[in-house]
């Protein structure tokens, strides 16, 4: 039996999504380490993961800003809601058994600024993680921008 969703956590208004689409960059290694964790985790909305600015994606996606999605994280709910940087993050929290309630906790308004805080500093980790040689070479040249969302 499956829960129904509750509330969208970022705001947007959830109303019965069945499914929520990840467009990951995948060659970035902090991206695929997050998708891994992500597709591991107990899910209480199925998430999809497309690499992002790949044909799939962007047969799947016609009107979304692809070099946009290699940038930052995007979501796509199988109801045309999308979803971008920390409103990205939280709808994969969201949607995970054991993090709902972290989400619409970080999604009211006195602490989204901290959501957006912990996002910025993944992304900063990422950057910095690169900078100082981890991954091989073939990663670095793979990562648009040399940088996620």
């Amino acid at each position: 039996m499956t829960t129904p969703p509750s509330a969208d956590p970022t705001g947007h208004g959830a109303g019965g999504i069945g499914t929520l689409t990840v467009l990951y960059d995948a060659g970035c290694p902090v991206c695929r380490t997050a998708r891994r964790w992500l597709a591991a985790q107990a899910q209480l909305v199925p998430l999809e993961f497309v690499a992002a600015g790949s044909a799939e994606a962007r047969r799947r996606f016609p009107g979304l800003d692809h070099g946009a999605t290699l940038r930052d994280i995007t979501v796509v709910a199988d109801t045309g809601a999308v979803y971008t940087g920390d409103g990205a993050w939280l709808a994969c929290l969201w949607a995970l058994h054991g993090y709902r309630a972290t989400a619409e906790t970080l999604a009211r308004p006195r602490l989204r600024p901290v959501a957006r805080r912990i996002v910025t500093a993944a992304s900063a980790l990422r950057e910095a993680t690169r900078d100082a040689g981890y991954g091989g070479d073939d990663d670095r040249r793979d990562c648009a921008d040399d940088r996620c969302g």
